[in-house]
């Protein structure tokens, strides 16, 4: 009976608002000031956020890219992620609720260090990636192939089994036992766990990103879009294999294209 009467976590929810307010804000910031690029061989643009300002440093380009990626990443994630968080208040029945926002800020943080991993991962590749067609012209030139290519299989990761496992993991969170995420361990742990499984389901949509351009604020809120709903509204596998058709014919648009030109 308690737990019904229970109200909701208003300061939560608005500090929730308030940092989505600030990541949308860091967001459009970042892609305003990384806009443009420099035009390679093979006619396609390569994004300035693979490379150090002038005069900088590659750590201090590496540092600027985590922080603009964070910033994306909880403008993107935290709308579909915050009902994960307020499954704490749910799941520890008969445990104190006072430090929900404790738990629930753990958990946030566990899940958003997953996305800060990604990102060193991305970075790092996307950087080794552009000085590579740098320095090879041939690679350069067959780059919007392979742009078109990874479309294909970010596309056909939207059908596929694991895809879907990761999905009905992300929309029905689990705490296991029924106070495991009652300490704080539990919800640093809960959080983590919930973000590697919302790594792997968002694997196509991110790599779709990637490839088409990750410093478009349209096409990111596009994908920002089809990642809430498929975590949030009924029926998600079929928006899911949607986006995943999408991506298909997008992919071999291109690859079709290249052919053509070539």
């Amino acid at each position: 009976m308690q737990a019904q009467t229970r109200q909701p976590p208003w300061g939560f929810l608005f500090a929730c608002a308030a940092l989505f307010a600030l990541a949308v804000a860091g967001t459009v910031y970042f892609c305003r000031s990384m806009s443009g690029g420099m035009f390679m061989p093979g006619g396609w643009m390569m994004s300035m956020m693979w490379m150090p300002m002038p005069g900088g440093t590659w750590a201090a380009a590496g540092a600027m890219f985590l922080v603009m990626w964070l910033a994306m990443m909880v403008a993107m994630m935290l709308p579909s992620a915050l009902p994960m968080m307020l499954h704490l208040r749910n799941s520890s029945a008969g445990i104190e609720q006072r430090n929900f926002e404790v738990r629930a800020l753990l958990a946030a943080a566990g899940y958003f260090l997953v996305w800060m991993l990604i990102g060193i991962v991305v970075y790092a590749l996307g950087v080794a990636f552009a000085m590579a067609t740098m320095r090879m012209d041939w690679l350069s030139r067959l780059t919007p192939a392979l742009s078109g290519t990874a479309l294909v299989i970010a596309g056909v990761i939207q059908f596929t089994s694991w895809k879907m496992s990761a999905l009905r993991r992300c929309r029905a969170p689990d705490c296991g036992t029924r106070f495991a995420c009652g300490t704080l361990k539990g919800s640093w742990r809960y959080g983590f766990k919930q973000g590697v499984a919302c790594g792997i389901c968002c694997t196509g949509p991110m790599l779709a990103l990637l490839v088409l351009g990750a410093m478009n604020l349209t096409l990111m809120t596009v994908i920002a879009l089809v990642i809430t709903v498929e975590k949030l509204l009924p029926r998600p596998e079929e928006t899911a294999r949607l986006f995943g058709a999408a991506a298909l014919l997008i992919g071999l648009g291109i690859l079709v294209q290249r052919v053509f030109l070539v």
